[in-house]
């Protein structure tokens, strides 16, 4: 094992966006929500990721903007501190510790507590002085609201509503009936308070939406209600003049009540998933819907859609493999239902959705439809196989075929095999690059693996290339589980319960079989490299197993409980990930070097679900025993709370710190694709001018690059010293220095009186030209600079008579 810090584990991306409900800034262009440990602050125009702040070391669960200061926006987190944060340079500005960190047992319940934030300038301080305000509060923040001007504060679990008058420091109980199928019809699911007047909005389970009033007075509240949502009311929010009430839930519709005519309401259909949240901008122009599939919707003047935040869509289980795109270097899993998504790893974004099903989904529960659980992709980037099923009385498999098609830059269903298998299918992949013909192999429970084989058309017929099937392999009615190739394509490896057969692609033949030690193997691998001639497996029983395929014989097993087994297909180390539900242990290992490379305990919270390697664009050359062998590949690895996670070297780190320095942009500035073209332009003319400079000589600076009009232009406003004290400093930066014309040029003439005295012969010109020629080719010659033709000559006497005694005086006025 090698104990050593590098390279650490860091979080790439992919966690929840939607778990809890953003925040938008008082001027519109910023939405801040929390994801994971980090907080991102993405552009409302743009939908690009402006911020990306850290600090917190556990799930940042609510945010707040501060009342004090618009710019500045508190965190919450279960690591027990709230965080003061500037969001438009990202810094963070304080940290209060609480004294007690939230507690997580059976038997304990979320409590409504107040935190007393004492005046301070320190960066760090811990705050003691918690009260209780609600026990046994739902730990769902929707669940919670302030009311008008924070007179009390509405709660609401179950079948019951509390709320907490603040000054007279008491709380009156609601209740709605609880018994039999009514019990889960008035289960309050979500609660908002009327900025205005006194009145409470809570969502129920059976669609209906109930407004409060009077409940001041215990005994005389009264309540009317409204009804639109089929299923239960998932989201509240009233705009910030209480003229609208916003709803929504699983129908994925925004509904807008109108609060003085109940019975009237507009919609905005067809949002996608089911909405969790809803938050309306301070001025009221913008509304934001959170999605179960992980998406912000932004709606502009509440009847538009004018921008998506889409992030790594959240499943209950990713049933896919992970894979990368080779074209794309996205990410490609189990995107929303149906779909595949390709998700950017450098850009941390979804870049597409692809329809495999190519059905309606219908947002019904007990309603059996397709979905994606099988998916692989071949080398190059080519074909795409999906496998779709649905567990209705019978099951109903399809594998499909896709072909990635150069002008649609996306990939289009080639060819549909309807039942390709008698039941389900556990494993799929491709042969590798290099082969004649392009081979997939699948493997299912019906005790079979079939081999289809990609048929080319004859080149006179206007035809596409089809799949077929080529192979159809068994073994002693055993039940296959998972298969793979061999580097080269020369040998395909299944697994049958506790034997490992290995096949010959060329003519299908069982060349050998491999059935110790016992165990019903679970992962399947061959070496890369120079250990292409072992072959690695796990099984059951906790052992991980390597064979060496020259001698058809056991080279050596250890204990390991191993989840999962991916070979590196750059190099020949292999990464084993093993552990049980509270955390995962990682080892990296060459099969023929007798200690790992590499080892991490309790590498992440919870269980790996999936995991791989991705190829580097530029390979690194670490010389950290611990981090070489991620020279040339880097681990991407998803755990059940989907989060995406990679390590990052030394080496790496040094190369963004050094690339940060570098950056000159501001980066609260979006990067848009005008910018970039904007900024290539000014590039290019800058390339130019370098090139026009130095064939000129010496190099004159010009205004633009002056320090004065960088510190106007890029220094904030409410810092800077008054104007009158950069007047002058910025007025000397205009003026063109003439030290230097005045070195390889003759002084100015004076300027003639009148016109007719300006005016002389042609001959008498001619004259003065060439000997001013003569005399400023000499200078120029001397000084080593370029000569001088008689048009730049004529131009330059012009120039001189100007005067320039005005701007002077300005300056010399300037207090």
């Amino acid at each position: 094992m090698v104990p050593h810090a590098d390279p650490r584990v860091v979080q790439r991306g992919g966690s929840k966006i939607n778990f809890r409900e953003p925040v938008i800034t008082k001027d519109s262009r910023f939405l801040i929500c929390a994801s994971g440990e980090y907080i991102k602050v993405f552009s409302t125009s743009t939908e690009e990721c402006i911020h990306h702040l850290e600090g917190h070391t556990d799930r940042v669960t609510g945010l707040v903007l501060n009342p004090s200061n618009h710019l500045q926006v508190y965190s919450c987190s279960e690591d027990g501190t709230v965080r003061l944060w500037d969001f438009t340079d990202g810094i963070l500005i304080r940290v209060l510790t609480t004294s007690n960190r939230p507690v997580v047992g059976l038997k304990s319940e979320p409590m409504l507590v107040s935190l007393t934030l004492p005046p301070s300038v320190n960066r760090n301080m811990k705050v003691s002085e918690l009260s209780v305000l609600i026990g046994k509060v739902s730990p769902d923040p929707k669940c919670i609201a302030i009311g008008r001007e924070g007179d009390y504060i509405a709660s609401v679990k179950d079948n019951v509503l509390n709320v907490y008058f603040l000054k007279k420091k008491e709380s009156y109980r609601f209740s709605l009936n609880n018994v039999g199928v009514k019990k889960a019809r008035n289960v309050f699911n979500c609660v908002a308070c009327h900025p205005k007047e006194d009145c409470i909005a809570t969502g129920h389970g059976d669609g209906r939406i109930r407004l409060w009033r009077n409940f001041n007075r215990k005994k005389e509240y009264i309540y009317s209600t409204v009804h639109w949502h089929h299923s239960g009311v998932f989201a509240l929010c009233f705009t910030p003049e209480g003229t609208n009430l916003l709803s929504g839930g699983l129908e994925s519709v925004l509904v807008q009540w109108r609060y003085d005519q109940e019975g009237q309401r507009d919609f905005l259909p067809r949002l996608g998933s089911a909405i969790t949240d809803i938050t309306v901008s301070p001025d009221g122009s913008l509304f934001c819907t959170s999605h179960t599939d992980n998406k912000i919707t932004v709606i502009q003047n509440g009847s538009m859609v004018s921008a998506i935040i889409q992030g790594l869509v959240h499943e209950d289980s990713v049933k896919t493999a992970l894979m990368v795109d080779p074209r794309t270097k996205a990410l490609v899993l189990n995107g929303k239902p149906g779909h595949l998504q390709f998700y950017s790893l450098q850009q941390d974004k979804q870049l597409y959705n692809l329809d495999i099903v190519q059905q309606e989904f219908i947002n019904q529960s007990n309603l059996d439809q397709f979905e994606v659980v099988k998916a692989a992709l071949d080398s190059c980037g080519d074909w795409l196989a999906t496998v779709e099923q649905r567990n209705a009385k019978e099951l109903e498999i399809n594998l499909k075929l896709w072909a990635f098609n150069q002008q649609a830059q996306s990939f289009v269903l080639n060819t549909t095999i309807a039942a390709p298998h008698d039941d389900g299918i556990t494993e799929i992949c491709f042969s590798p690059s290099g082969q004649t013909t392009t081979t997939l192999v699948t493997v299912s429970l019906d005790r079979h693996f079939k081999v289809w084989q990609l048929t080319q058309p004859d080149p006179a017929d206007d035809e596409e290339p089809s799949w077929s099937c080529d192979f159809v392999g068994a073994y002693h009615s055993l039940v296959p589980k998972c298969c793979c190739f061999s580097a080269d394509g020369s040998l395909l490896a299944v697994s049958f319960q506790e034997v490992v057969t290995v096949w010959s692609p060329a003519s299908w033949d069982l060349l050998t079989t491999l059935s110790q030690p016992p165990g019903v193997i679970q992962n399947l691998c061959f070496g890369r490299l120079k250990c292409a001639k072992y072959l690695l497996g796990s099984n059951d029983q906790n052992l991980l197993c390597c064979w060496n395929l020259l001698t058809c014989s056991l080279e050596w097993s250890t204990s390991l409980d191993v989840s999962l087994l991916l070979a590196d297909p750059l190099s020949e180390n292999v990464a084993a990930f093993c552990g049980t539900t509270k955390s995962t242990d990682l080892f990296v290992f060459v099969p023929s070097e007798p200690r790992p490379l590499f080892s991490q305990r309790a590498l992440c919270s919870g269980q790996v679900t999936r995991a791989v390697f991705s190829a580097r664009e530029d390979p690194l050359d670490s010389c950290q025993e611990s981090s070489r062998w991620l020279n040339h590949s880097q681990l991407y690895f998803l755990t059940h709370n989907m989060d995406l996670l990679t390590f990052l070297t030394k080496t790496e780190e040094e190369r963004l710190i050094a690339s940060s320095k570098q950056q000159t942009i501001d980066d609260s500035v979006a990067m848009t694709p005008f910018y970039l073209l904007l900024g290539k332009h000014r590039k290019q003319q800058q390339e130019d001018q370098d090139i026009l400079s130095s064939q000129s000589g010496e190099r004159t600076l010009l205004p633009q690059g002056s320090v004065a009009i960088k510190e106007l232009l890029h220094t904030p406003a409410h810092v800077l010293p008054a104007v009158s004290m950069l007047c002058s400093m910025f007025v000397s930066s205009l003026l063109l220095s003439a030290s230097h014309s005045r070195e390889e040029m003759q002084p100015p003439e004076e300027e003639m009186e009148s016109e007719k005295e300006e005016d002389d012969s042609e001959e008498e010109e001619e004259k003065k030209e060439t000997e001013a020629g003569h005399f400023i080719s000499s200078s120029a010659s001397r000084a080593g600079g370029p000569v001088l033709t008689k048009t730049q000559q004529t131009e330059l006497r012009r120039v001189k008579k100007l005067d320039y005694n005005w701007i002077c005086e300005i300056k010399d006025s300037t207090p």
